[in-house]
């Protein structure tokens, strides 16, 4: 299935390993870069109840005045006591991070080969 994202336009050409890395949010919180300044980079996301953390990368926009997590890679692994899904909603903390995006020589030359390879918001 294809799907559009806003970072598509620029993050589409990255090697799977740097797509495949962490999940996937959409940003507009109030804090942090906008627009195409926020594509590709990584929040540490905390759930304010229950104190869990992951990261996300910043793929796509939104409008909504904070974030949209991708379901299965972010939003159900970060809602550790269920609460977020019951609610329909999560209270969630965000920090950027250092993504560790450096590529090898091998991913910049052949981008396939990585597939063999192994302040509060509401949400």
């Amino acid at each position: 299935m294809a799907v559009s994202a806003f970072c598509s336009t620029w993050d589409a050409n990255k090697p799977f390993s740097w797509r495949s890395k962490y999940g996937w949010t959409a940003f507009c919180g109030p804090s942090g870069p906008r627009g195409r300044d926020s594509c590709g980079k990584c929040l540490r996301l905390r759930n304010v109840g229950t104190g869990a953390t992951i990261t996300a990368r910043i793929v796509d926009q939104c409008s909504n005045g904070g974030l949209d997590l991708d379901f299965n890679t972010i939003f159900k692994p970060l809602d550790t006591d269920g609460r977020g899904f019951q609610q329909g909603s999560m209270q969630v903390g965000y920090t950027f991070v250092d993504c560790g995006n450096e590529l090898s020589e091998d991913e910049h030359q052949h981008p396939l080969s990585s597939i063999i390879e192994e302040k509060t918001q509401g949400v």
